[in-house]
């Protein structure tokens, strides 16, 4: 049942993940990281929220925790996105988008950690 819930919860993930890179694209051009950096922050955010919220089911990490914050966050495209920007020799774009992407994730996930120990 498990890998079952994690397919409907990719399901809703991927979708979202590839709009906001889209919307991205489609506002700011090629190559925007804008879009990456909404989904692993927003993403963070879900899982800081669902992780900090008391007895959660197995059944309810495994669709919203692992299927759909796994596939909305993207790892790698950030990762590619830092050596494209360093290819270009953008260094100060490549470690600000990186320290960026990090800090406001953690920082998102810590805040919504707190947020759901309130409720």
């Amino acid at each position: 049942m498990t890998p079952l819930l994690v397919i409907v919860g990719a399901m809703a993930g991927a979708p979202l993940r590839l709009l906001a890179e889209r919307l991205a694209v489609a506002r700011r051009g090629a190559g925007s990281v804008v879009g990456t950096v909404a989904v692993n922050v927003a993403g963070s955010a879900v899982l800081g929220f669902l992780l900090g919220v008391a007895d959660v089911p197995a059944w309810v990490l495994a669709l919203v925790g692992t299927g759909f914050c796994g596939t909305l966050t993207t790892f790698s495209t950030l990762g590619a996105d830092v050596v494209r920007l360093g290819e270009q020799r953008r260094t100060g774009a490549a470690a600000a988008y990186l320290g960026g992407t990090l800090v406001l994730g953690i920082g998102a996930a810590a805040a919504a950690y707190g947020a759901a120990g309130l409720l």
